[in-house]
């Protein structure tokens, strides 16, 4: 069969992708094919289902309906094996075929998991970046169970956050010398740790697996630490594998231009499988985050039915929270640096010819999305009343023009 629109992936991006084509084209058939067997959901929420805090009906990024609304016809548990430009056709597991006009690879990140010696020995290890991943842990646990998860990035400490209180000890262990090494600086880290640690997570930093033996991981300083359930969350690499076999250019990712077109003729990508160019430290990177991926495949949705859209102003962004710990960062952390501590909340500006850079958050991040504002939008700094957003941000440092426009009126 032959779809006008073919996404392959369930994630955000194909979301973006969906609502992008019907914004131009209120018609044309739309395929999805993804090889999980559920509807797109908030990977974030993962955690937050092993806490009870959500259901399944409630991590839905979109309700069902929204398929049949929009003309879409999905097909779930099913893998895509190959893509061949020439015939614009992509090969399925089943071994059957589908034609495409324009299609959209969106396929995500995988888990990295290093070549551990003696991980083949641990019989209980899991990733924890898919819903199946959270709901194979969650059968895997007793309350008496030693966990022990490797790496102290966003995905292993949520999952340590989601398992807190339903086993009987966690440990998290990372080569780097703090936690969330990606995103914070030591300062702020600490802060983290501290929470981290008052809530009973054992951290183990500067400091990573040599090897297992069975349920004992033995550590490059010597130590060893004994565990029934074991967690790889060291980091995720782009899912680059479709395009890159059909000849298309990657990098870290895939490579695409302002419009989200791979170098492949049709075909476009999004979401955490591509590399972004990112305004704060004008380099092309991965930027693996949520916000990110909807625009990036709204974008191509919009130019694959024949409307014009550009993404050129990506910005590393994250906002999370461990045990009531509230976290924002956005952008790069070069430049002069501002700094503002009040009670229960820390806050670093950065600014680099005289516009904002970057940020770190700790504690109150309630109105930070007023200074990923400035951050994409590289508002000069000598435009509003940078004083008073510094400590209080809020639509009152701008002009009043600046405030109409914001807000949609006509300036």
């Amino acid at each position: 069969m032959i779809s006008k629109y073919v996404i392959i992936g369930g994630g955000v991006a194909s979301t973006g992708c969906i609502e992008g084509i019907r914004k131009v084209d209120p018609s044309g058939g739309i395929t999805l094919i993804t090889a999980e067997p559920y509807l797109t959901y908030c990977r974030p929420l993962i955690s937050y289902l092993l806490e009870g805090k959500t259901t399944l009906e409630k991590m839905l990024y979109r309700p069902e309906s929204f398929y049949e609304k929009n003309g879409v016809r999905v097909m779930l548990a099913t893998k895509s094996e190959r893509i061949d430009p020439e015939r614009k056709t992509v090969m399925l597991s089943d071994g059957t075929s589908i034609g495409y006009e324009k299609l959209l690879c969106a396929t995500g990140s995988v888990p990295f998991v290093p070549p551990f010696e003696g991980l083949d020995t641990v019989k209980s290890k899991f990733s924890f970046l898919t819903l199946d991943d959270a709901l194979e842990l969650e059968r895997a646990i007793t309350p008496e169970s030693r966990v022990f998860i490797v790496g102290a990035g966003l995905i292993g400490l949520k999952c340590a956050e989601g398992i807190h209180g339903r086993v009987g000890s966690i440990t998290v262990c990372d080569l780097a010398p703090q936690v969330l090494a990606s995103i914070l600086d030591s300062d702020s880290a600490n802060i983290v740790e501290e929470t981290l640690q008052s809530h009973g997570i054992n951290l183990i930093l500067g400091d990573t697996v040599a090897k297992f033996e069975e349920n004992v991981a033995i550590l490059q300083s010597g130590a060893s630490v004994e565990f029934d359930v074991l967690v790889l969350a060291v980091g995720v690499r782009p899912n680059v594998a479709l395009v890159r076999d059909a000849g298309g250019k990657i990098g870290r990712g895939i490579i695409v231009d302002d419009t989200m077109l791979t170098s492949l003729p049709d075909v476009y990508a999004a979401g955490d499988c591509t590399e972004s160019f990112d305004i704060t430290s004008s380099s092309s990177r991965v930027l693996a985050i949520l916000p990110n991926a909807y625009m990036q495949g709204e974008c191509a949705g919009i130019n694959m039915a024949e409307g014009y859209s550009s993404y050129a102003n990506a910005v590393p962004m994250n906002s999370v929270g461990f045990f009531g710990l509230h976290i924002a960062t956005a952008g790069t952390y070069t430049g002069e640096l501002h700094e503002i501590r009040t009670l229960g909340c820390l806050k670093k500006l950065y600014v680099n010819e005289g516009r904002l850079v970057g940020f770190i958050i700790i504690g109150d991040t309630t109105r930070a999305g007023i200074y990923t504002s400035l951050i994409r939008n590289k508002t000069p700094l000598d435009e509003i009343d940078f004083e008073l957003i510094k400590n209080y941000p809020s639509l009152m440092a701008f002009s009043g023009n600046s405030r109409l426009k914001m807000l949609g009126g006509v300036v």
